[in-house]
């Protein structure tokens, strides 16, 4: 398997990891989601001296789902996907929906045209860009998990239900990763449609609430995925995080439901506290 489609390519984990799988001599189809993109990456593809097939694929439009099935992909690697931060109780109807779209409605769609095109060749591979917030959950951040744990439920039984027919299916789980992403998560209030004043939270003085990773190992993780170079299924990185992450799955069984009732958790004041683009100090 050689043709791999990487959505969500102009920017982020998708771009770095298009051009070190065509670095390997993949032949690497980068999706953007608008046109202005789309010469940008090229211009970097032969700065990196490699090859891309960049396209236009905006995952919630249907028309460019549709175009997609042309391409023959045999493997892959659903990364595009957007992160709405604020209070579950906060944000507005519009967003809610679009985060759900870009995250889930969409690539899922797009997914079950070319799934089923691998099934007729009897071979493929679909790695789904998931999250370690599809594994935890986090204050301002539920409405991105939220999309991030239902991919987690696609993806499990999504390996199950193509077992039989030769497909691989992997997630991938990066955790904090100082890509720009997270920060951007806590600026879209900015452009919310609502009554500022009926909000829980004054947006203009929380941050992402954790120091943040080089991303280097998800580059290395996400490129060998997709690649067939790694066979575990659930990939979360950095390694350093799966004993929390582990821990923290486990947690709710032992919560009660008036722990810390009229108090701030920590882990809210921690978005409070912290500065954005705060890298882990080593």
């Amino acid at each position: 398997m050689k043709k791999v489609l990487v959505t969500g390519a102009g920017t982020g984990f998708g771009h770095e990891v298009a051009m070190r799988l065509a670095g390997k001599g993949f032949d690497v189809i980068a999706a953007v989601e608008i046109w202005a993109q789309v010469q940008t990456l090229k211009w970097q593809a032969a700065q990196r001296g490699v090859q891309l097939q960049v396209e236009k694929l905006d995952v919630t439009d249907e028309g460019d789902r549709r175009k997609a099935l042309s391409w023959d992909v045999e493997i892959l690697v659903n990364n595009a996907g957007v992160g709405e931060g604020g209070s579950t109780v906060d944000i507005p109807a519009g967003n809610i929906r679009h985060q759900f779209e870009v995250n889930l409605f969409g690539p899922l769609l797009l997914t079950q045209g070319i799934a089923k095109q691998m099934v007729k060749r009897g071979e493929g591979r679909i790695v789904w860009v998931s999250s370690r917030e599809g594994l935890n959950v986090n204050p301002f951040t539920g409405l991105y998990s939220a999309s991030k744990h239902a991919i987690e439920a696609i993806a499990e039984s999504m390996a199950d239900e193509l077992r039989e027919f030769g497909i691989e299916v992997a997630t991938v789980n990066p955790g904090p990763f100082l890509t720009g992403f997270n920060d951007r998560m806590f600026q879209t209030w900015k452009g919310w449609e609502d009554e500022a004043s009926e909000r829980l939270f004054d947006y203009s003085r929380l941050a992402f609430p954790r120091a943040q990773f080089d991303p280097e190992p998800v580059y290395n993780t996400l490129t060998a995925v997709a690649a067939g170079e790694v066979d575990s299924y659930r990939n979360l990185e950095p390694a350093s995080m799966i004993e929390e992450t582990k821990s923290l799955i486990e947690a709710p069984w032992q919560r009660q439901v008036r722990d810390g009732l009229g108090t701030r958790p920590a882990n809210l004041q921690a978005s409070f506290d912290m500065e954005p683009e705060t890298p882990v100090s080593v």
